[in-house]
């Protein structure tokens, strides 16, 4: 198994439910955290408990991004890991969503992903090794009524991730995918631990414990795609 010790990770979308428990999973795994998020306040806890670095962010504006992967090679001079987490959603007829709904899941889900890839990928090749880590959702391979924004932007992730995959893997590069079912977090103004939840939702843990698999498999192992969701969940 890949040992984490030291190795330096970001996680978008660390200040609270999947990346939060992403970041605290592989802080107790040994590596250097940088924690990325929008909300400053809630980013430096998590920060704090994982003794890592801090570094708000808006994923979809190209300054931004640029910055997260500029300040963690500064305070690292490495990035090892990736992990796209940030993530946006809502859902609607499609006759009733706005041009605005629309705008932001595609800027987040899909150009956060490809500004934190683009970003980092001359680090990463020019070290001949590291991993991205895309978590996308299990709307990614199939539809739902009222998900059309925000499954079509997961659809685009996939592809975005999928054909990175393919242009890197002769630098030694991983590129892997996460496909969670329903998670019991904040997602879609959602409150976590209902009663129902508890029935049928995953666990933000659960999710960080699927990171955990992808980078932790042995070099010559390459995990492209991960689907994981409750066995209560109705298709």
């Amino acid at each position: 198994m890949t040992d984490l010790t030291d190795k330096v990770a970001i996680v978008t979308g660390a200040s609270r439910g999947i990346g939060r428990a992403i970041a605290l999973l592989l802080a107790l795994q040994g590596a250097k955290v940088v924690c990325v998020a929008r909300s400053a306040e809630e980013l430096e806890d998590v920060a704090q408990k994982t003794a890592g670095l801090a570094v708000p962010a808006d994923v979809a504006d190209e300054t931004d991004a640029q910055n997260v992967i500029d300040e963690a090679i500064r305070r690292f001079g490495r990035i090892d890991i990736l992990v796209c987490n940030a993530g946006v959603g809502s859902f609607n007829l499609l006759e009733h969503f706005t041009v605005a709904d629309w705008d932001q899941m595609f800027a987040v889900n899909v150009k956060g992903t490809f500004l934190l890839c683009k970003a980092a990928l001359p680090h990463l090749k020019a070290q001949h090794s590291g991993h991205i880590v895309g978590i996308a959702s299990d709307v990614s391979k199939r539809t739902f009524q009222h998900g059309a924004a925000y499954g079509a932007s997961k659809y685009a992730q996939d592809a975005v991730l999928s054909t990175l995959r393919k242009e890197v893997r002769s630098f030694g590069i991983k590129v892997s995918t996460i496909y969670p079912g329903l998670v019991d977090t904040y997602f879609n103004d959602s409150r976590p631990g209902s009663p129902n939840a508890e029935k049928t939702h995953l666990k933000p843990a659960d999710i960080a414990q699927a990171v955990r698999y992808v980078l932790e498999a042995p070099t010559h192992v390459v995990i492209d795609e991960l689907m994981i969701h409750p066995l209560t969940q109705e298709y």
